[in-house]
């Protein structure tokens, strides 16, 4: 079957979580597929952009996070966040994420994340600030862990965004380990409002630690994003299945 194409999201009919995503910054590497395929789930194969995979480092601001839109969580569901991710596609033809991990500045929402949902949260000290036209993030995993600092300039509104670009950001679901299975959360969002962005600083241990090291790669892509706001609904997990050729 051939994949669902990353520009057509599909509806969440119910939905599980609602909240925002906010200054995010988009920056991604290109790696070798043989890197990438043993650290997918079963029943997924890397998801290639002519030929080759890509590792994503996102740090943004997580808003309102709580069962509907505007009932978000007081406190706890609003937090700085930095992810490091692959893209993946499934046996059903569906593309995704796959998180390889999420450093989060909140203790209790990282604990119910890595129960419930079975993502790999951890602890982190997490700061997004702006000043004079750059957007700064930094991060030092709890309590001595990985660092990461960022920083970025936002530039021009992207009109139409490129091939490469649609398919780092048309992201409408993700893949997550689900006791001996493999589960398929959609998501749903309006369309990406995309900016160029000009890196200005990048010193990331986040990528080495998550098994995906880019040594002194300059990024392929760089972009940035006001936010968007987001639903996750959820479908059954299906069996774990032996490794299959891509």
């Amino acid at each position: 079957m051939e994949p669902v194409s990353a520009s057509t999201p599909r509806p969440v009919r119910r939905a599980l979580l609602a909240q925002s995503w906010s200054e995010l910054s988009f920056l991604h590497w290109q790696v070798d597929p043989e890197l990438v395929a043993p650290l997918l789930p079963a029943g997924t194969r890397p998801d290639l952009f002519e030929g080759r995979a890509h590792a994503g480092l996102v740090p943004f601001r997580m808003r309102g996070v709580g069962p509907a839109p505007g009932l978000g969580v007081p406190y706890l569901g609003s937090f700085a966040e930095t992810n490091v991710r692959l893209y993946s596609v499934d046996e059903a033809g569906r593309r995704g994420v796959v998180f390889r991990s999420l450093d989060a500045a909140r203790l209790l929402p990282v604990l119910v994340a890595r129960l419930a949902l079975r993502l790999p949260y951890v602890w982190a000290s997490m700061r997004v600030r702006r000043a004079g036209g750059v957007v700064r993030y930094t991060s030092r995993r709890l309590p001595f862990g990985p660092r990461s600092e960022i920083a970025v300039r936002p530039g021009e509104r992207i009109a139409e965004p490129t091939p490469l670009e649609h398919f780092l950001t048309a992201r409408w679901g993700m893949h997550v380990p689900w006791y001996g299975g493999t589960r398929y959360l959609p998501n749903e969002h309006p369309p990406w409002p995309l900016h160029r962005a000009e890196l200005l600083e990048c010193a990331d241990e986040l990528l080495a630690a998550a098994g995906l090291p880019v040594g002194d790669a300059d990024p392929v892509s760089v972009l940035w994003s006001p936010g968007v706001p987001v639903r996750f609904g959820s479908t059954r997990p299906r069996a774990a299945r032996g490794p299959r050729p891509w």
